[in-house]
């Protein structure tokens, strides 16, 4: 084991459930989710249209797009999005029954 995986366990050890269950975390983790999910939703369009202008035979332009499509997933899942990720959040925090 090396020393960076050595000192890496030793922290996860020694800050314990505590880091794991930071409510800012487990919101920001939602919030990548989220935007995963709608990133994924847009590139299933955009593969099932042949593409968002018809061809598909560029490829910077087909780079271009998924860059596009990212920071478009992104922007909409910090400003809410579906409501995937509050959904998420509120079922996690909620104690266990």
């Amino acid at each position: 084991m090396t020393l960076d995986k050595l000192s890496s366990v030793t922290n996860s050890t020694n800050t314990g459930l505590a880091a794991k269950d930071d409510p800012a975390k487990v919101r920001e983790s939602a919030k990548q989710f989220e935007a995963l999910l709608i990133g994924q939703m847009l590139k299933s369009m955009r593969d099932s249209e042949g593409g968002w202008l018809g061809t598909e035979k560029d490829d910077a332009a087909s780079s271009a797009m998924e860059y596009a499509q990212e920071n478009f997933a992104q922007s909409l899942a910090s400003s809410g999005g579906f409501g995937l990720a509050t959904l998420l959040v509120k079922g996690l925090q909620e104690p266990v029954k």
